[in-house]
């Protein structure tokens, strides 16, 4: 999707939300307390989409808001995987909105025919759904453990790439970040498939995963997840890119957001862009006492995220009152 980080990030108490009265707005971590893991964030018009991977009753949950720190539950925008799917572990998912005007949803699921997590689409006229799945998966590497993940990015020049994960780890192989063109109505991959980073570090574990491409002052910056989602050590890093389909250059002082005394095993983010052209960062955290649970789960924050010198940098995970983003 695309996400030009526009200007260098504002002074946090400059590019606070004021109330009616003119005090600043402010709001506390997290922003979504409920179980809402992998959030991938669209805008349109003034409502920001936050799409979910899935819970117990729907396949691909969506909340929205108008400014980033309230969320309203909506429907399930997915209510039938692909033909080539089976419901029940379908992750991870994101929204593109082609130059048609069509939305499309990648999203992850269990094809059935390799016993894989394999990549799909789906297609609305509108960002709530319901949208309507292809017969076939888009991508499925199902000889290096399958294809997770997805996320679409339009570059400056209209061209439009995808960025997944091959599973590795579920079969004992190493993990890598791919790239590759999409075709202009985003359902179909094009070109060289590319491989940007792969899990070589030791903060990293077995895996790397989550890749979201952004462009901030003509610079690619790619961030990702690694190590185990289940645990206190995932944690979010990022690496610098020559183009969007590489190479890439991993950032020496990965990880740039990890756990704290009130957030366990940050990752999944998704950078967004205000109004103001300050820069913020949602992603999902476990409550330190409950990794690994179903309720609270994997909760949504929301952090600032400045860039100094060049490099993004996390004020996260925080856990008291801080001003609210601009996004009036």
């Amino acid at each position: 999707m695309t996400r030009p980080l526009l200007a260098a990030a504002v002074v946090l108490g400059l590019a606070a939300a004021c109330s009616p009265a003119g005090d600043p707005v402010t709001f506390t971590n997290p922003v979504y307390d409920k179980n809402f893991p992998d959030p991938g964030v669209l805008k349109v018009g003034d409502t920001w989409f936050a799409y979910g991977t899935n819970d117990a009753v729907d396949n691909v949950p969506l909340l929205t808001s108008t400014d980033l720190v309230h969320w309203t539950p909506r429907n399930d925008v997915l209510p039938t995987v692909g033909a080539w799917a089976t419901a029940g572990n379908t992750w991870a998912p994101e929204v593109l909105k082609t130059d048609a005007g069509k939305y499309v949803l990648y999203y992850t699921a269990r094809w059935s025919k390799a016993d894989r997590q394999c990549i799909g689409t789906a297609v609305a006229d509108d960002p709530h759904g319901p949208f309507e799945p292809a017969p076939e998966p888009l991508v499925c590497q199902a000889d290096e453990g399958g294809s997770i993940d997805a996320s679409p990015y339009r570059h400056d020049d209209g061209q439009l790439y995808l960025y997944w994960k091959n599973d590795g780890n579920h079969i004992g192989r190493p993990t890598h970040l791919y790239a590759q063109r999409l075709s202009p109505d985003g359902l179909a991959v094009t070109g060289d498939r590319v491989r940007l980073l792969t899990n070589d570090k030791p903060w990293q574990g077995a895996v790397i995963e989550a890749p979201e491409m952004v462009r901030h002052d003509g610079k690619l910056y790619l961030f990702y997840s690694a190590d185990a989602f289940d645990s206190d050590r995932y944690a979010v890093g990022y690496a610098t890119c020559d183009s969007p389909l590489g190479p890439c250059h991993d950032a020496p002082e990965n990880p740039i957001l990890e756990s704290s005394a009130g957030a366990a095993g940050p990752g999944h983010c998704y950078p967004v862009t205000v109004p103001d052209g300050s820069t913020w960062l949602l992603y999902h955290a476990w409550p330190p006492d409950g990794i690994g649970s179903v309720a609270p789960g994997r909760q949504m924050w929301l952090d600032r995220l400045d860039w100094a010198g060049g490099r993004p940098v996390v004020h996260g995970p925080t856990t008291g009152p801080q001003p609210a983003p601009a996004t009036g």
